[in-house]
């Protein structure tokens, strides 16, 4: 089978766009061109490797398998070069990250120190629901991966990062925000605005709330932080969130931290990736750093 690796960067990136247009822009070639790759890669094939549903372009089962080899040889050029490049004294490269979202609010803090030391490192975040790191860490899409509830049917190494506690939150106005300590009987029948199923945090709250026979009443259930503290500054009800996810002095976003019996709910962040998965010295060196962040 003779297909060029600069073609599989050109299926990777329609994978990844999901658009010929915009594949075309990140290969810095033309729709042509990448239509015409592709026509190429299929005809050695002998498969179709994407169809065109609506205005999105997807791989079929061929061009997944495509893909994925495309990737690990992506992986094994990128550690190559790096690998040359620490030979020759330098630390140079790109490095990729799949955050989920709520992680968005303290990875970047974290950078600082390290890009003084390493300037020449470029770091690309994807930043997404859980659903979606997942969905990327099947695919070994990315070198690291970070999240607060690791899939458990996958072999995967893990690393322990950071604590991520989940308080309750009201809005500053809210009857229960003066009170000093509360119990759950006192939240039992406000309305709550929630994280979507499968998030993190949802799935967090939900193994507290079976714990405890608990039932929240919910409102909303919501797709971002920034979302659900809008809403309950709003007055819509009481969330469950990553205390991350807060500023520091929650009232000047119209919030309080309300003190439920409980609460905080304990959890952590974790840096994983693939169990066998051969790191490069840029993911290794970055994953030290996060790990000295604790």
């Amino acid at each position: 089978m003779n297909i060029t690796f600069r073609q599989m960067k050109v299926l990777l990136a329609v994978a990844e766009h999901g658009s010929i247009t915009a594949a075309a822009q990140a290969c810095f070639i033309t729709q042509p061109t990448v239509s015409m790759q592709l026509k190429t890669m299929s005809d050695e094939v002998g498969l179709s490797l994407y169809e065109v549903i609506g205005k999105r372009v997807f791989l079929t089962a061929a061009g997944e398998a495509v893909a994925q080899s495309a990737r690990l040889m992506q992986d094994e050029i990128n550690f190559l070069e790096q690998t040359i490049s620490a030979m020759k004294g330098h630390t140079q490269g790109r490095l990729r990250v799949a955050l989920a979202s709520t992680a968005k609010y303290f990875v970047p803090r974290m950078l600082g120190s390290f890009y003084k030391q390493y300037p020449e490192i470029d770091i690309a975040f994807e930043v997404l629901n859980r659903d979606g790191v997942v969905s990327r860490l099947k695919s070994n899409a990315d070198d690291l991966y970070i999240m607060s509830i690791p899939p458990a049917d996958m072999d995967i190494e893990r690393h322990r990062f950071l604590e991520n506690p989940l308080v309750v939150i009201a809005a500053l106005d809210h009857p229960l925000s003066t009170k000093k300590r509360l119990k759950r009987t006192h939240i039992a029948n406000e309305l709550f605005v929630l994280r979507e199923a499968g998030s993190g945090t949802r799935l967090a709250c939900n193994h507290y709330f079976e714990t405890h026979q608990f039932k929240p009443k919910v409102r909303l259930e919501l797709g971002s932080n920034e979302a659900i503290k809008q809403a309950v500054a709003g007055g819509l009800g009481l969330a469950v969130i990553s205390r991350h996810a807060l500023h520091q002095e929650p009232e000047i976003d119209g919030l309080v931290i309300l003190p439920v019996e409980d609460f905080p709910i304990h959890s952590n962040w974790w840096i994983i990736f693939p169990k066998g998965k051969r790191l490069s010295p840029i993911a290794s060196i970055f994953l030290e750093h996060l790990k000295k962040c604790t």
